[in-house]
């Protein structure tokens, strides 16, 4: 388990920290009466103690590093949350790095990493491409019920799009769909957890791809505009990459779980939730990595274009994009665009990473305006939206030398890059003591010497359990929901069910 591993590696003075006890997931959503097949509760959950930091030269046994001033600071998230979302675009808060921005990105992190931890991607399963868990039992099944969220809705998206890799399939004839892919879910923040942050919290979380880097060669590579979608926009210039809008606008009206697209299934559920708490201070916050975090930007632009996040009472809720390993996702009108729409995006990336330098490899924001403007008509000049947070997985003691790309891309590594961040310059120290065995959940990057498997993420017998004749079986999980029944209504009162 990770949280044994991380006893052997983090010996911190003498001092042992309890493991938590991990109950056994029930697929069926009742209480096991057969062996049931567990899922690693520990898989997304970060194991929490002091800071620490490590020498490359040493073992990882660490020390308790002194407490800085930021520590001490009594400040709260719900004092600071619109800063945290970039109200003043971070300005000041990301070099020396915020501790509370911090501690909120990684959270965030977490929840789209949640992503692929839940996801089904064995070829052998029966319900490759679902969620392995129901609604109810998601953030639990995952060991982050502490994370206070509720799920509300999964989202789904057809694979009968030309992103190939992006989706994954069983090679069994009796699935549970033969043209759905579960790529995310809509969250809200308990009540608990509300009063904490400040507001009441409506997360999206949006699934990259859980191959390895292939799929950058199945975008079109090819801009087109964002309206030709039937998305509102006023100016016919501002375009984006063709296989990322299709992603989030096509459907499959066969299918019941893709009869509506991500992008109406996203809509519907926001409006749904901004009703339902209207009254109250709240935050939309849009969270991906990967290919994900290009649908993260895409459903935000989209929110605020249509004007979804202005209440009945002309507040305007403010929609903040948290991206992990992003690829460019539109031209420079899209970025203006964004800025115009008041749509704040922090982007963390790796520099070693080689996703966010997609597409638009020849022409991008770091060419010259000049030559920009005359490019700016081309299908492949690109530009990113937002701030940009890069970090060096060079700078961590922790990781080792590889020239394996999808090691600069991996999430968990990203995330423990995020922990150890200080500033440019500072020194790498673990500011929450975040596992550092999470990294090679699914990865080789860990330094050997740490005694860390590489990719031990797995689930118990791969999901086999044993019926009441003794035999292995794959358990049968319960009905999956496609979308609720108020679906039609919401449609209508966007304006969008005559697309029906």
């Amino acid at each position: 388990m990770a949280i044994s591993l991380s006893k052997t590696f983090l010996s911190i003075t003498h001092q042992v920290f309890p493991s938590e006890k991990c109950r056994p997931v029930s697929f069926s959503g009742r209480e096991p009466q057969l062996q049931r097949a567990t899922s690693m509760g520990f898989a997304t959950r970060s194991l929490r103690v002091p800071r620490v930091s490590s020498k490359t030269s040493g073992s990882l046994s660490s020390s308790i590093d002194e407490l800085d001033k930021e520590t001490r600071e009594e400040r709260r998230v719900a004092d600071v949350w619109r800063e945290i979302h970039g109200v003043d675009d971070w300005v000041g808060m990301l070099d020396p790095m915020d501790p509370l921005l911090r501690s909120e990105l990684i959270r965030y992190g977490e929840m789209a990493q949640a992503c692929y931890d839940a996801f089904d991607f064995d070829p052998f399963s029966k319900y490759c491409g679902s969620c392995r868990f129901t609604p109810r039992q998601f953030f639990d099944s995952l060991a982050m019920a502490d994370h206070g969220y509720v799920v509300s809705r999964y989202i789904f998206a057809t694979s009968n799009i030309n992103l190939p890799n992006f989706f994954k399939k069983s090679r069994w004839p009796k699935v549970w769909s033969k043209s759905a892919n579960w790529i995310g879910y809509v969250a809200v923040s308990n009540d608990e957890i509300s009063k904490r942050l400040g507001r009441r919290d409506i997360v999206v979380a949006w699934r990259g791809t859980v191959t390895r880097l292939e799929w950058i060669a199945d975008l079109m590579d090819f801009l087109k505009p964002i309206s030709s979608n039937k998305i509102p926009c006023p100016d016919s210039t501002v375009k984006v990459e063709s296989g990322f809008l299709d992603l989030y606008t096509d459907k499959d009206v066969n299918c019941r779980f893709c009869k509506f697209s991500a992008r109406e299934q996203i809509l519907t559920e926001v409006k749904r939730l901004l009703e339902i708490y209207q009254l109250e201070e709240l935050s939309l916050t849009i969270s991906g990595h990967s290919l994900g975090s290009a649908l993260a930007i895409l459903s935000a632009y989209d929110i605020v274009e249509t004007g979804l996040n202005v209440l009945q009472d002309s507040r305007a809720v403010p929609v903040s994009v948290f991206s992990f390993s992003g690829p460019r996702v539109g031209n420079v009108r899209f970025k203006e665009r964004m800025e115009v729409l008041g749509v704040k995006v922090l982007r963390v990336v790796n520099v070693h990473d080689i996703v966010p330098k997609s597409p638009g490899l020849f022409f991008n924001e770091n060419v010259s305006p000049l030559l920009m403007k005359m490019a700016e008509r081309l299908p492949w000049s690109y530009s990113h939206v937002g701030v940009e947070l890069s970090l060096d997985h060079i700078n961590s003691p922790f990781l080792k030398e590889t020239g394996d790309l999808s090691c600069a891309h991996n999430l968990e590594a990203l995330l423990h890059l995020l922990d150890g961040y200080h500033g440019k310059g500072h020194r790498f120290v673990l500011a929450s003591g975040r596992d550092p065995a999470l990294v090679n959940k699914a990865s080789d990057f860990l330094k050997d010497h740490y005694l860390v498997p590489p990719y031990w993420r797995q689930y118990e017998n791969k999901g086999m359990v044993r019926n009441e004749d003794g035999r292995w079986m794959q358990p049968e999980r319960p009905k999956l929901d496609d979308h609720p029944e108020d679906t039609h209504r919401y449609l209508k009162q966007l304006g969008l069910a005559s697309h029906h």
